[in-house]
C-alpha cells in the first residue's frame, strides 16, 4: 500500500515530468514555427506606383525641366531599368498586370472599358496579395486601385491602408511605417500623379467646342493641374517661356508615314485627342509640358514622405523598395498627349529596384528587356525567397539589380494596346495596328529613338520585318492570345 510520502513523491515526479515535458513541446513548437517560418531573414517588400508617368520622367534620366530628389534617392540606391514597358499603355489593363503577373489579354482586356466586367476567379485568387499573404508578409494596400470589377485590395489580399491617392496616402503610408509594423510586409503605394495632366487636353476640349464639361466631379484633380499651371511669380509670360517653360521635343511633328491605325482608332472625330492635335499651339504644348513635370515633381514629395518614415525607422535596411508607374503619358511626341498609343513616351515607364547594401547602387541597366506586368511579382518572390507561381511567364531582375550575369533573358518584350500589337527587341520596335491600309510601323530605336522614320516599307528592312512579324506570331501562339491573333501578319518570302 502507497503511504503518503510515496504519494507526494509520485505526484512530484509527474509533476516534474509535465513541466519538462511541456516545456520540451514549447520549444519544439517554437523551433518547428522557425524551421518553417523564414520571416526572419526576408526583407520586406515596398512597391510604389506613379499614374501615367513616362521612363524621361525623373530628374536622374537626365531630364533637366523637373525635380525628382525622393524618385532619384532610389535610383542612387538600386538599379534604374532604361527598357522597363508596361504591359498596355491604359490604367485598367496595365494594375491587372501588375496585380496578377499575367498579359491584360488573358483576361479579355484590351482596354479600360473591359475594367467594368467582373474579374475571374483565378485572376482574384492567385492575386500578388494572396501570394505574400499565403507566406507570411503582412500585406497591406492603400491609393488607387482600378483593377476589373470585384477586385478589391481586400478581394486580393490585402489589407487596404486608404483610399486616398494624395498626400493621405503618403501620411497613412508613414503612420504604418513608423509603429513597427510586423515584419517581414509587402505593402503597396499607389499615387495618382501626374495622372491630373489627363484634365488639361479633356478641359480645353470641352471649353473649345462648347460641350458638357467631362468628369465633372473631379474638383480636386483640377485644382492640382490649375496649381501645376500656374507661372512663377514676379515673372512676365515671355520671360517663363524663355527661360524655364520646357521646349518642344525634338519629334514633336507627326512622323510623315505613322500607321493609319493611330487616327482611325485612337484619334476619332469629336474627340479630345483629335481636337488638341489639330488645335493646339506651341504655347498649350509647352504649358503642357510645364504642367506635367510640376505635377511629377508633386507625386515626388509625396514619395519623399513615405522613404522619409522608412529610412527614419531604419526600415530601409530590411526593406526592397521598387518603384514604376502604370504607364506613361505621350508628353506632346507626335503632337499627342494621353496614353494609349504604342509610342515610346505612352509605353516605357520608370522602374527601379533598390535595396541598400544588396543592389548595386546608381546602376543604370540599358541593355535587358523588362515587362513591368510580367515581371514585378517574380522579382518580389525572388527577393522575399518565395517559389513563383508556375503559371507566371516573367522573369525576376534581382540578379541584374546584384551586378550579376544572367545566362538567358527575353529576346523581345511584348506591349498590348486597344488597337494595336507592340513587340520590342533590341534595337527595333515593330507595331501593327487594327485598322487602316498602312498597318505596320517598323522602327529602329538606336538610330531614330523619336520613332520619326517608318521602315516597315523599306525593301533594306524586309528581312527584320518578318523577323518581328514571326516574333509577334509566336508570342501570341505561345500565350494563347485569342485577342492578338488579329494582329498577326504572316512574315513574307
Amino acid at each position: 500500500m502507497m503511504t503518503r510520502r510515496n504519494r507526494i513523491l509520485v505526484t512530484l515526479c509527474w509533476a516534474s515530468v509535465v513541466f519538462l515535458s511541456s516545456v520540451w513541446l514549447a520549444a519544439s513548437h517554437d523551433e518547428s514555427e522557425h524551421a518553417n517560418d523564414s520571416s526572419t531573414n526576408r526583407p520586406n517588400l515596398l512597391v510604389i506606383i506613379t499614374d501615367q508617368q513616362h521612363a524621361g520622367m525623373l530628374s536622374c534620366t537626365g531630364n533637366p525641366y523637373l525635380h525628382t530628389p525622393a524618385m532619384d534617392s532610389l535610383a542612387a540606391e538600386g538599379t534604374r531599368f532604361e527598357l522597363a514597358y508596361c504591359a498596355n499603355p491604359v490604367c485598367i489593363p496595365s494594375r491587372m498586370s501588375m496585380v496578377t503577373g499575367r498579359m491584360p489579354s488573358a483576361f479579355g482586356m484590351r482596354s479600360n472599358a473591359e475594367g467594368q466586367k467582373p474579374a475571374p476567379r483565378d485572376a482574384i485568387e492567385q492575386a500578388m496579395g494572396w501570394i505574400f499573404r499565403q507566406a507570411g508578409y503582412k500585406t497591406v494596400y492603400g491609393g488607387k486601385t482600378h483593377w476589373m470589377r470585384g477586385m478589391t485590395p481586400a478581394t486580393i489580399g490585402f489589407e487596404e491602408l486608404t483610399k486616398d491617392t494624395r498626400e493621405g496616402l503618403a501620411e497613412e503610408c508613414a503612420k504604418f511605417l513608423s509603429q513597427s509594423p510586423p515584419e517581414p510586409f509587402l505593402m503597396v503605394a499607389s499615387f495618382i500623379n501626374p495622372h491630373d495632366i489627363c484634365l488639361m487636353a479633356i478641359d480645353a476640349f470641352t471649353q473649345g467646342t462648347g460641350r458638357e464639361p467631362i468628369y465633372p466631379n473631379l474638383q480636386r484633380d483640377r485644382e492640382c493641374l490649375a496649381e501645376a499651371l500656374r507661372l512663377p511669380p514676379n515673372m512676365s509670360e515671355t520671360e517663363f517661356f524663355a527661360r524655364l517653360c520646357p521646349p518642344l521635343p525634338s519629334n514633336f511633328e507627326i512622323p510623315p508615314d505613322e500607321p493609319d491605325g493611330v487616327t482611325l482608332s485612337y484619334l476619332p472625330p469629336q474627340s479630345f485627342r483629335r481636337y488638341v492635335r489639330e488645335h493646339w499651339t506651341e504655347r498649350e504644348w509647352r504649358l503642357h509640358r510645364w504642367a506635367y513635370c510640376r505635377l511629377t515633381e508633386r507625386v515626388d514629395a509625396e514619395i519623399a514622405i513615405v522613404l522619409a518614415a522608412l529610412r527614419r525607422q531604419g526600415l530601409d535596411r530590411r526593406t526592397v523598395v521598387v518603384f514604376t508607374s502604370d504607364h506613361g503619358d505621350l508628353d506632346s511626341a507626335h503632337r499627342l498627349e494621353h496614353k494609349s498609343v504604342p509610342y515610346e513616351e505612352a509605353v516605357r515607364v520608370p522602374f527601379i529596384v533598390a535595396w541598400p547594401g544588396v543592389t548595386k547602387p546608381g546602376q543604370v541597366d540599358r541593355t535587358h528587356l523588362v515587362s513591368t506586368g510580367l515581371d514585378l511579382i517574380p522579382t518580389l518572390c525572388d527577393f522575399a525567397g518565395v517559389e513563383k507561381p508556375s503559371h507566371l511567364l516573367g522573369y525576376s531582375v534581382r540578379p541584374l539589380t546584384e551586378g550579376k550575369h544572367v545566362d538567358t533573358w527575353r529576346e523581345s518584350v511584348v506591349v498590348e494596346s486597344d488597337a494595336a500589337r507592340m513587340i520590342r527587341t533590341a534595337r527595333f520596335k515593330y507595331v501593327v495596328y487594327e485598322k487602316g491600309e498602312r498597318r505596320e510601323s517598323l522602327v529602329d530605336l538606336t538610330e531614330d529613338p523619336g520613332e520619326m522614320t517608318n521602315l516597315a516599307t523599306n525593301p533594306d528592312y524586309r528581312k527584320t520585318l518578318n523577323k518581328h512579324r514571326q516574333l509577334l506570331s509566336d508570342w501570341v501562339k505561345r500565350t494563347e492570345d485569342t485577342i492578338g491573333q488579329a494582329f498577326v501578319i504572316p512574315p513574307e518570302n
